[in-house]
C-alpha cells in the first residue's frame, strides 16, 4: 500500500472555527462515549450473514408482535437496525 502523505496548513482561524464546530458536536451529543481499543475490540461484528438474520428478526416481531415480551420495545430495536 503506498502513502500519499498530505501537505495542508490551517490558518488560526479556521482551527479556531473548527474547533468550535467539534465543541458544537460534542455540546449537541452528550450520549457519545470515548471507547478504548479493547472495548471496540469486544463490540460484536455484523457481517452479511448476522444482517439478514437480524432484518428478518425484525420483520418477524413486526409481522407477531404479540408473541415478544411486553417489556420487548419494538420501535427501540427498529432504530437499532435501521
Amino acid at each position: 500500500m503506498s502513502m500519499s502523505p498530505i501537505s495542508a496548513t490551517l490558518d488560526s482561524k479556521d482551527r479556531e472555527t473548527v474547533m468550535a464546530a467539534i465543541a458544537t458536536i460534542k455540546e449537541k451529543l452528550p450520549f457519545l462515549i470515548d471507547l478504548t481499543a479493547d472495548d471496540r475490540k469486544a463490540l460484536p461484528k455484523m457481517g452479511d450473514k448476522s444482517r439478514a438474520f437480524v432484518s428478518k428478526a425484525l420483520e418477524v416481531a413486526t409481522q407477531n408482535p404479540n408473541f415478544l415480551p411486553r417489556s420487548f420495545n419494538l420501535e427501540e430495536l427498529r432504530k437499532d437496525v435501521l
